[in-house]
């Protein structure tokens, strides 16, 4: 039985329920998405009809079909909704992603670029899923509407994730994001008492750091409107750019240097941004998850800067410049780049080939497996080896100062194995369609942790996935999608027991 409650007349609209889930609320979480995404599509229309690109007539045919379409769910089903029921939030998470990015496809569809629906759904799910992998070339001719609605998509796509992890991922305890319920709604510190204060909260923050982030662009020599568009796919940890080259198109250090630190801003727990705000100002240095993440991007700058230095034509400054901006970049899963890492060496490529799987911290716009997934499985690993060596000593298993639950521990696993058989089927799926290994297993790999470039000649930074066939954009696409929503909440919607009364 559900467990939400309408409180009007207590009966769900006709039609709106299957195999007693009430699908009002969905419907209504949809409408409201689309019309979101809708009125964001008018924003490329007056930058496109402000430099007379006949674009925005597209755009604007779109938006209003998009808000239309929204509006007819949101309305048809608008109610006093409560609670959800753990169905109706894995229907929620899914359904959303999905009809987003379907109908923000329809602008690369009806434009110039002439692409396929194929190719226009896996950008709008590169750009949703906030991956930042692309089919589309000569970024640098484009008008500007197209690559500012990419970019937007990224920023949609980053807020979206960042309230899904807040609010509703710990609820449905997907991988050990439980660990994290009482911290997003903790209202025994009273420092944001009601979640529908703490999403506006979190709104609003994730658009004063955007602003922040473009000022300081700006001011490092990007034009307005490069700057507005990075400022996007940066806090959102998407990594599209205005350029083929992407971030190398600059050849700035001030700007490496700016969008490194950002990238690095989108990859921390939001939370911890509200509760510094509160006058909890240690609350990042009191995090376990935070100090890891950060030691670890520190750890690995290290070593592939004192490589790099010692094996290129590259001098120390330089090696830390571009070393500082890649590594950042493909930790947290934005996938900007700077310059071709491959040809760095097979170390190098082996080291990015295995950080891209790592992502940021729970809570952020980052992707991946997530540091903190590491971290309860080291010192679970750690409790296991202790008993073995002390029998009769009782270890309790904790993360942050506080008792890590079987439950959780066990999620935590359960979710690692899935990711790693995941990869393993998708890579064999992508190499079924022709893809040699290399391309394969980083196709998958950075499809799965949202990275954006893999490795190789095709896909590495040098290259996009517009020469892959439609089969293996299809796999990719559906990599995005459920890599973003960590696996299990897609995968849950194909068993016959989820639909089952």
């Amino acid at each position: 039985m559900s467990v939400y409650a309408k409180v009007n007349d207590g009966r769900a609209p006709l039609g709106k329920s299957l195999n007693n889930i009430d699908l009002g609320v969905v419907f209504f979480v949809i409408g409201l998405f689309l019309i979101i995404l809708g009125i964001g599509m008018f924003i490329p229309a007056i930058v496109d009809a402000a430099v007379g690109n006949p674009d925005w007539k597209i755009f604007v045919v779109c938006a209003s079909f998009v808000v239309f379409t929204g509006g007819m769910f949101f309305l048809s089903n608008k109610g006093n909704y409560t609670e959800l029921s753990i169905k109706q939030g894995f229907i929620i998470t899914v359904s959303a992603w999905l009809s987003v990015s379907l109908m923000g496809a329809l602008p690369f569809v009806f434009s110039d670029l002439n692409l396929s629906y194929t190719d226009a759904l896996f950008e709008a799910m590169s750009g949703i899923t906030t991956t930042g992998s692309t089919v589309i070339t000569g970024l640098d001719g484009l008008p500007p509407g197209i690559l500012l609605w990419r970019c937007l998509l990224q920023w949609f796509g980053g807020v979206g994730i960042i309230v899904m992890g807040v609010a509703i991922m710990p609820l449905l305890q997907i991988g050990g994001m439980q660990l994290f319920r009482s911290e997003a709604f903790d209202v025994s510190e009273n420092f944001i008492p009601r979640s529908a204060k703490l999403a506006t909260s979190l709104y609003l923050l994730y658009l004063g750091l955007t602003l922040f982030c473009g000022l300081a662009l700006w001011t490092a020599g990007m034009s307005a409107f490069e700057a507005a568009c990075h400022a996007f796919s940066t806090i959102s940890t998407g990594g599209f750019s205005t350029s083929d080259g992407s971030i190398g198109h600059f050849d700035s250090a001030v700007i490496d240097y700016v969008i490194s630190f950002f990238m690095v801003v989108g990859s921390l727990p939001f939370i911890l941004y509200l509760k510094m705000l509160k006058g909890h100002f240690l609350s990042f240095a009191n995090d376990a998850q935070v100090r890891v993440f950060l030691m670890i991007l520190v750890f690995i700058i290290g070593i592939m800067s004192v490589w790099l230095c010692f094996t290129s034509n590259y001098d120390l400054v330089q090696s830390l410049r571009y070393t500082t901006f890649n590594v950042i970049s493909v930790i947290t899963g934005t996938g900007f780049t700077s310059t071709d890492y491959t040809i760095w060496g097979t170390f190098s490529v082996i080291v990015f080939f295995f950080i891209m799987f790592i992502g940021g911290c729970a809570g952020s716009t980052s992707c991946g497996i997530k540091v903190f997934r590491i971290q309860i499985m080291f010192v679970t690993f750690k409790s296991y080896l202790k008993q073995l060596i002390w029998p009769n000593v009782i270890s309790i298993t904790k993360y942050n100062n506080r008792p890590v639950s079987e439950n959780i521990m066990g999620s935590v696993f359960a979710f690692f194995f899935l990711f790693v058989a995941i990869h393993f089927l998708l890579t064999i799926a992508l190499a079924l369609t022709g893809l040699d290994f290399t391309t394969a297993i980083s196709g998958a790999g950075t499809a799965l942790s949202n990275v954006g470039p893999g490795v190789g000649h095709i896909i590495g930074p040098a290259g996009n996935f517009e020469t892959l066939s439609d089969t293996a954009k299809w796999l990719l696409t559906f990599g995005m999608l459920i890599g973003r929503l960590e696996l299990f909440a897609v995968l849950v919607m194909f068993s016959p027991q989820f639909w089952r009364a």
